[in-house]
């Protein structure tokens, strides 16, 4: 199979038929084989019986309906665990996508030979109280990951190689970073498209400005499992230590102060009336408790049964004896 299409939805019962109709018109137009996998993310409306109805009138509609709504991410993961095709292509339910994208980022996969193509709606058709923070995510998103040429990474408009989506796991709300997720699994070619985005033609939108905060506590959990989910004692180990140290040199100082002060004749109080004591008790205090929780998170990751879970590409000639 050429191409598996996922596409998450939430109460978007009003579009789903023009949106089926749009891709089923583009795959028969360039000979694709193809399937189209709907994920009813709990809605309230008749989603459901659409997509039933869709699949009568074509075998390659497919849907899965979550009892409640879960949200994009274990929705999109999914249709990853259930895609066919050799390429996946994700796109959101509300017409904002164009189907017409798929030829040319099903050949920047085939022909190209990138991992993942991500789309970039250079012209959008949202309020400045959306574009404005999503500048911002994604410039940050950039930073963070070292993915330099990504403009929008929340763009619902993806393709995959299936590869790519066969190793990543997306939970929680990390569909905004499945590009760094792709990276942190070792598919590096990422490239980019500048894809048509078209204004909302029924219902509106399902998600608040409370994404972008989340969006962010993602972004700083992603980066740190990345860099330290397998050795936690090289950052809380290492911070802990350099606390520890600061702490008891500072309380060094305080008592060699009073030392000092004693045998010069000058006035001097107890060590214990001074703040900076117990500001360098603190600090050690806190020192020592960072220390313990690295060695703790490295007793966990010991334990976990995918601490040698590494990604093979290929293997050549080898035999277990």
């Amino acid at each position: 199979m050429d191409i598996s299409v996922i596409v998450p939805l939430y109460n978007e019962a009003e579009s789903l038929p023009e949106l089926e109709a749009w891709i089923r018109q583009v795959m028969s137009e360039n000979n694709f084989s193809y399937e189209i996998i709907f994920i009813n993310d709990g809605s309230t409306d008749n989603s459901w019986q659409v997509i039933r109805s869709l699949q009568k009138n074509n075998p390659a509609v497919k849907g899965v309906c979550f009892r409640r709504n879960y949200g994009k991410s274990p929705a999109l993961n999914t249709g990853f665990a259930r895609a066919q095709g050799d390429v996946v292509i994700t796109m959101d339910a509300d017409l904002q996508d164009s189907p017409d994208e798929i030829p040319e980022l099903y050949r920047m996969i085939t022909e190209d030979g990138y991992d993942l193509v991500s789309g970039w709606k250079q012209k959008r058709y949202d309020p400045l109280s959306k574009t404005i923070p999503t500048k911002l995510f994604n410039a940050t998103a950039r930073k963070v990951s070292g993915i330099k040429n990504l403009h929008d990474f929340n763009c619902g408009l993806k393709a995959y190689r299936k590869k790519v989506v066969k190793h990543i796991e997306v939970y929680g709300d990390m569909h905004r970073y499945i590009p760094y997720l792709a990276k942190l699994a070792g598919f590096n070619k990422i490239g980019e498209k500048v894809v048509h985005h078209q204004a909302r033609k029924y219902g509106s939108t399902k998600f608040g400005l409370d994404r972008f905060v989340n969006g962010y506590l993602d972004l700083a959990t992603l980066w740190f499992t990345g860099k330290f989910g397998v050795k936690p004692m090289h950052f809380f180990g290492l911070l802990g230590s350099l606390m520890f140290i600061l702490g008891f040199f500072a309380v060094i100082v305080v008592g060699a102060m009073k030392l000092y002060n004693m045998y010069s004749g000058n006035t001097y109080h107890l060590v214990t009336e001074s703040p900076y004591f117990y500001l360098s008790l603190t600090t050690m205090l806190l020192g020592t408790q960072l220390f313990l929780t690295g060695f703790i998170g490295e007793l966990v990751v010991r334990n976990s049964y995918r601490r040698n879970d590494y990604e093979i590409e290929e293997e050549l000639n080898l035999k277990n004896d």
